[in-house]
């Protein structure tokens, strides 16, 4: 990022105070660097299989914070991808943020906003608050808005802790709409191809006070019957031990699960269905 310097030194915009934020910052120097750069000519629209799209990804509060997890498929069109994909990724200490749509522009992003919120942080000395986290990220989706209407859109779902709220509701949801809506959720959400079907998994094991066993193995329910009735989401792999990536939230900050734990829980969850093919019903 260093300007026409012959000696490659920074030009003056990097001694110039300004705004706190590191996206505007690159959109007045260095717009060619946003991953919401336009990509297509003004018009043209990309066909819904010539780039790789994620699918599931969920979030659900429980007891000591808040679970976002996601399945590992990316796709395009009627062809697998990918089948390991990271969706889930921490944004800072006590957030994290998972996507669905495009891959390689929501991969972007979420780099981009781990910056923002990094730089933030070290302009005005003070972490940025989660409600203004998620106004952020919903900026930033709105300045995709012209490749979302051409095709590649990105959808995340941002989860976070947070430690001003009163106990008890400390773990906070937030979905967005490809052009930058904002919407708090309460309990659970899910986003992507597979969601109607996670969403309604959720609906039914959903309870207030789960523990995060509970809480991880609703998650893992819901993207099983999420990539039952969606081609596009990825179940469980138990030949080449890929498993949904889950990480909780607390007041101890992100943790992902560790895999041996994942796995484990995966396979109580496949063996439960052994005798309950259509899942757990809900608690009467």
């Amino acid at each position: 990022m260093a300007g026409n310097d012959p000696a490659g030194l920074p030009d003056e915009a990097f001694f110039t105070p300004g705004t706190s934020s590191f996206t505007e910052f690159l959109a007045t120097h260095r717009p060619g660097l946003l991953p919401t750069r336009p990509r297509l000519p003004e018009g043209v629209r990309t066909a819904p299989d010539s780039y790789p799209h994620g699918t599931t990804v969920l979030a659900l509060t429980y007891g000591d914070g808040v679970l976002i997890a996601g399945d590992r498929r990316a796709t395009m069109g009627n062809l697998i991808a990918q089948r390991d994909l990271e969706k889930v990724h921490p944004a800072d200490d006590f957030t994290a943020v998972a996507f669905a749509g495009t891959v390689g522009l929501a991969v972007d992003m979420v780099r981009l906003y781990q910056v923002e919120l990094t730089h933030f942080e070290k302009i005005e000395g003070i972490p940025m608050t989660l409600a203004g986290k998620a106004t952020r990220l919903a900026t930033m989706i709105r300045q995709n808005l012209a490749q979302a209407m051409q095709g590649l859109a990105v959808v995340p779902l941002l989860a976070g802790y947070d430690v001003t709220a009163p106990d008890g509701g400390r773990g906070r949801i937030f979905g967005f709409d490809p052009v930058g809506g904002l919407y708090e959720k309460a309990d659970f959400y899910a986003e992507g191809s597979g969601s109607p079907y996670a969403r309604g998994a959720l609906k039914k094991l959903y309870r207030p006070g789960l523990t995060r066993r509970e809480a991880v193995l609703a998650a893992l329910q819901a993207l099983y019957d999420a990539a039952d009735d969606d081609s596009a989401t990825g179940g469980p792999d138990l030949n080449r031990r890929i498993f949904p990536v889950v990480a909780s939230i607390t007041e101890d900050g992100f943790e992902r699960l560790a895999r041996t734990e994942t796995e484990e829980l995966s396979h109580e969850m496949i063996l439960r269905r052994g005798d309950r093919p259509d899942g757990p019903h809900a608690a009467p």
